[in-house]
């Protein structure tokens, strides 16, 4: 009994270790270290990109709720992520190196797991999961386009500039999450409306990385450049990363006119990310324009913002609810190259991929998640063919089932249809 699975990023390792959780002899393969994308600079598995934010870790959030669907099933992302918290309010945020280390140690520790270093053109055209990312490389896509018969389609997504600890200025920063949220998790980096004005009109003007000319620059909502966001509108900004309300001045005990938050980024605290600051102006541009944060005029930048090309398939008229290409020898799509969102959708569409392909290797029945739970709201999402004009979807409770009763308070609301779901997930006994 043997699968093979192609890319070990977030989705990929999933699905490896659910095939290999029910004795499927499992072929990872996986062309890092000999090649990196554009957006890839560790060696580890499982690289986290764009944050080492994994998001709210709240059932009266959608993403929290997949994360506990997925605790509870057995899920190799989240037993790592856990083990590699660090400090981050409401929160479940990781050292990023540590994680995908850990992920990597547990994937080629599990002797039904063979781990293949090299790029491939084509792949078996059955028992496959293919995991292999928006910045799939062209001969391996020109191969998937052939059997998917499909344009691709993309969007360009962007993370965010690491800097030293040492180097913010904290007489002008302090410690605090925001409402009080959590313990100090967060440096918040305030600044006066003058300060603002002038960072908001250099940070507009700032000149961009190139992006290749047969592209048309398509931007996720969900991972928008700051300085695109800022081009919408002079206040735009304080109504998005820069948005100072709840995080009052200690100085003052006010709230300061904006404020720029920064997120630890390694379980040692040297190490702090730019919230909310994704980015593809140039790096010498990074440097001055963002060095006009008072708290960061000395900076220290470990890592620049970067912008890249993400590809995605159009899902809802190739895949179906298993994640699986329709009529196919059992070949599974999973991560964001199907059009789920963030590292915990990529996740979850793994683990539905590789226990479905293990079920069909096995002779047992396909499981279907129904759309009650975080993780089948998700995969019905992607499959629906009545989604017109498809694009990169977050998991959230409006594509869920509703409850069937009217509840006014929002969060009283979304923690009945966490418990619902919930109840389901332990019903199904996976």
């Amino acid at each position: 009994m043997k699968a093979t699975v192609i890319g070990a990023g977030l989705a990929g390792c999933e699905a490896a270790w659910q095939l290999a959780s029910r004795g499927i002899n499992v072929t990872l393969y996986e062309m890092k270290p000999k090649k990196f994308t554009p957006a890839h600079h560790y060696e580890g598995f499982a690289e986290l990109v764009c944050s080492n934010s994994l998001r709210s870790d709240k059932l009266e959030n959608a993403v929290g709720l997949l994360k506990e669907e997925l605790r509870r099933m057995g899920s190799l992302i989240m037993m790592c992520a856990d083990e590699c918290r660090v400090p981050a309010g409401g929160a479940l945020a990781v050292d990023r190196c540590g994680f995908s280390d850990l992920v990597t140690k547990k994937i080629k520790e599990n002797s039904l797991i063979e781990v293949i270093e090299c790029e491939i053109e084509k792949f078996p055209e059955e028992n496959t999961v293919i995991a292999t990312g928006p910045l799939t490389t062209d001969k391996l896509f020109a191969a998937i386009k052939e059997i998917t018969k499909e344009e691709n389609l993309y969007f360009y997504d962007a993370a965010a500039p690491i800097v030293t600890l040492e180097s913010v200025d904290m007489s002008n920063a302090y410690r605090a999450s925001r409402y009080g949220k959590g313990d100090d998790d967060y440096i918040n980096c305030p600044m006066t409306e003058q300060e603002y004005r002038d960072f908001w009109n250099e940070l507009v003007n700032a000149e961009c990385a190139e992006i290749s000319s047969v592209d048309k620059e398509v931007v996720f909502e969900g991972c928008m450049p700051v300085e695109t966001m800022a081009k919408r509108g002079e206040d735009t900004l304080l109504f998005g990363p820069l948005k100072p309300v709840g995080l009052p001045d200690p100085k003052t005990g006010k709230d300061p006119y904006a404020v720029v938050q920064l997120r630890q980024d390694n379980a040692g605290g040297t190490l702090y990310n730019l919230v909310g600051f994704q980015t593809h102006l140039k790096w010498g541009e990074q440097k001055r324009v963002f060095g006009m944060i008072p708290a960061l005029r000395n900076a220290e930048f470990v890592r620049y913002g970067v912008m890249h090309r993400n590809t995605f398939i159009n899902s809802p008229e190739l895949l179906d609810a298993k994640y699986m290409l329709k009529g196919s020898k059992n070949i599974y799509f999973a991560g964001q190259m199907t059009g789920v969102e963030g590292y915990i959708e990529s996740a979850s569409s793994g683990f539905v991929a590789g226990l479905n392909l293990a079920m069909t290797i096995l002779g047992k029945d396909e499981i279907i998640f129904p759309d009650s739970t975080a993780t089948g709201a998700l995969s019905h999402y992607v499959s629906n063919p009545g989604v017109k004009n498809f694009q990169p979807m977050n998991v959230n409770f409006g594509i869920m089932e509703p409850l069937g009763m009217k509840i006014r308070k929002k969060q009283e609301k979304n923690r009945k249809l966490s418990e619902k779901a919930l109840e389901k997930i332990e019903e199904m006994k996976l």
